[in-house]
């Protein structure tokens, strides 16, 4: 395993569209173990391969307390949304330092398939389901920012290029 690169906003990278995966492998398979390497170590609770510059369907998730419960989704699909909406505060590896708070559907239905390519669908709910369309977005090319106002976009971005060029 090995920790990857993860983009940062407003890398145009970001917003490429993944590509479902045909077949999941030893690349596939090596890919998930780095994923999850990289978002533990950022301390994330998600990570998309979008995000790490490889734009195939790859999601990671750990939304446990004590960050041992892996979830992998490939070539996910939100197949249900509730009509219950919730503003919920999100934060994201690729636009570090950066929480703003972002309206989504409280609860989803997915389906994927796991790392040994067997399909199973998941009723998710509170925190995991906001997590799990916060990544899908990163998969069709869409950060969580672009949810927020031209005017807060344009602050976020005034802030990021602050904190850029003070490095």
């Amino acid at each position: 395993m090995s920790a990857l690169k993860i983009l940062h906003y407003p890398d145009k990278r970001l917003h490429k569209v993944a590509k479902p995966v045909k077949h999941i492998d030893k690349r596939i398979c090596k890919l998930v173990a780095d994923m999850a390497e990289t978002m533990y170590l950022a301390s994330g609770v998600g990570l998309a391969a979008t995000q790490v510059d490889v734009h195939e369907c790859v999601v990671v998730i750990d939304v446990s307390e004590t960050h041992d419960a892996l979830r992998v989704f490939i070539n996910p699909d939100i197949i249900w949304f509730s009509e219950e909406r919730k503003v919920h505060e999100e934060g994201c590896l690729s636009v570090p330092g950066i929480y703003e708070s972002v309206e989504r559907a409280n609860q989803v239905h997915v389906q994927a398939l796991n790392e040994h390519g067997e399909k199973f669908k998941l009723e998710c709910k509170g925190f995991l389901a906001i997590c799990i369309q916060h990544e899908i977005d990163h998969l069709l090319g869409k950060v969580f920012i672009e949810y927020l106002s031209p005017f807060k976009q344009i602050q976020i971005k005034k802030k990021i290029n602050q904190f850029d060029h003070a490095m």
